[in-house]
């Protein structure tokens, strides 16, 4: 019987470990590099945007990516070429409304469909399924007659009740709600709490998280919205912001790459600004909050 020295004992030990150690770190770095990638794809473009707001007049737009001499002279040009403000004002409302009424109307309706005990509520959770799977393009028209009907175009009400509440921002509050352990309900009810105080002190502050998603997502939609206001607004007094932009792109006396750039980073702004005000409640857990209540 051969019996191996204690050093070739130890080294044949650390090999398998070695090799696994040298394969942990190639998938480690293959990830890092897997994010990297996607970061660069889709910060990239709004990166190069910003430069690109920052250009002189007398800079080549894609003769290089970093300004020269990088000014603020674009975003004021933007201010004077167009009513930027009035139309940002305008769009801020629209934004306003279809926050408030998501998230109030969600919640509701999600924390209905989340409870047991009433007739129909599976037909009607299927129905609004249902409905997911109807794009815009398709029941744009009724929509239209429906709006039309009620005296509301060309008005910014018209561009925000389509919009008053997402058949997907019902099924994020649903699952919140579904999410809440039955202890923390039936705790409530032990402590004497009706329906509305169950649903104010209990569910809704377990659901912060999902009502971030909600409040920024309805804000995205509604900021980020180009056809139905194309399709409802026929007054530019009326105008939201990204119709706003169009008639910038597509005005023959103003045909430069850094103002379009500059009132596209203006558009881009306020989205950002919400999204880093709201991000430290994307990853609260739902039961988390219960408790804590």
């Amino acid at each position: 019987m051969t019996v191996l020295p204690s050093s070739g004992v130890r080294r044949a030990r650390r090999a398998p470990v070695g090799g696994r150690g040298r394969k942990a770190v190639l998938g480690l770095s293959g990830r890092y590099l897997t994010l990297f990638l996607m970061l660069v794809v889709m910060l990239g473009p709004i990166v190069w945007q910003f430069l690109t707001s920052l250009k002189g007049r007398g800079e080549d737009v894609y003769g290089g990516v970093l300004p020269s001499r990088p000014t603020l002279d674009n975003y004021v040009r933007v201010a004077e070429s167009f009513p930027l403000l009035h139309y940002a004002g305008n769009t801020l409302i629209v934004a306003a409304l279809a926050v408030t009424s998501n998230c109030v109307f969600a919640a509701m309706g999600g924390y209905a469909l989340s409870r047991a005990g009433w007739r129909g509520r599976r037909v009607v959770f299927t129905v609004l399924v249902a409905t997911l799977m109807f794009p815009f393009e398709s029941v744009m028209i009724s929509m239209f007659l429906t709006v039309r009907s009620m005296g509301l175009v060309d008005t910014l009400v018209g561009v925000w009740l389509p919009g008053a509440v997402s058949v997907l921002n019902l099924m994020i509050m649903r699952a919140a709600f579904l999410a809440v352990p039955k202890e923390v309900e039936e705790a409530a009810v032990l402590d004497g709490a009706d329906e509305w105080r169950r649903f104010t002190k209990v569910f809704l502050p377990a659901a912060k998280g999902a009502l971030a998603v909600v409040c920024l997502t309805s804000f995205m939609g509604a900021w980020d919205d180009f056809l139905w206001p194309l399709i409802v607004l026929t007054n530019s007094d009326h105008y939201t912001l990204q119709l706003g932009l169009k008639s910038l792109a597509g005005a023959t006396t103003v045909n430069d790459q850094r103002l379009i750039a500059a009132g596209a980073m203006a558009a881009l702004i306020p989205m950002m600004a919400l999204f880093f005000a709201l991000q430290r409640f994307f990853f609260k857990g739902v039961g988390e909050g219960a408790l804590k209540t």
